[in-house]
């Protein structure tokens, strides 16, 4: 992977945004994608204190579906919130994060992006349809640091 700075210049925002609101489109849950600048030793710890801070634990459903990326430690982690995590289980996060790793390995930065968006969006849509009453509960942009 590249440094978190070449990284992002190779990642096509809109693209990437514009996925994560079709995705949710098709459910009631919600996707997030934070990318660090920093070196990270264990990416699922870094990942679950940026869960908290940036409020995927405040949906109504408990259902947020979180894309925690480190490029400058070529790590990543995939988590879920209780609600769909108790619904989908770890075999979900380590899907997801197989279509980031392929696409990553092979310098597909915004494809990989979008493709762990899109699963993600799926396996909300299969236990989250969508509802009338559904809000967006947290941005859509790429969140940095």
């Amino acid at each position: 992977m590249f440094k978190h700075r070449k990284f992002l210049s190779n990642v096509d925002h809109d693209a990437v945004v514009g996925a994560i609101a079709a995705a949710e489109k098709q459910s009631s849950g919600q996707i997030r994608l934070f990318i660090t600048h920093k070196r990270v030793d264990d990416p699922v710890a870094a990942a679950e204190r940026h869960f908290h801070r940036l409020g995927l634990t405040d949906t109504h459903h408990r259902n947020a579906i979180f894309l925690f990326i480190s490029p400058a430690s070529r790590k990543f982690a995939v988590l879920g919130d209780e609600g769909i995590h108790e619904k989908a289980g770890a075999a979900a996060w380590q899907e997801i994060g197989a279509a980031l790793e392929g696409h990553f390995r092979k310098g597909e930065f915004t494809a990989g992006l979008i493709a762990a968006i899109d699963r993600a969006g799926a396996l909300l849509a299969v236990h989250y349809p969508p509802t009338p009453d559904a809000v967006n509960e947290l941005p859509d942009d790429i969140e940095t640091d």
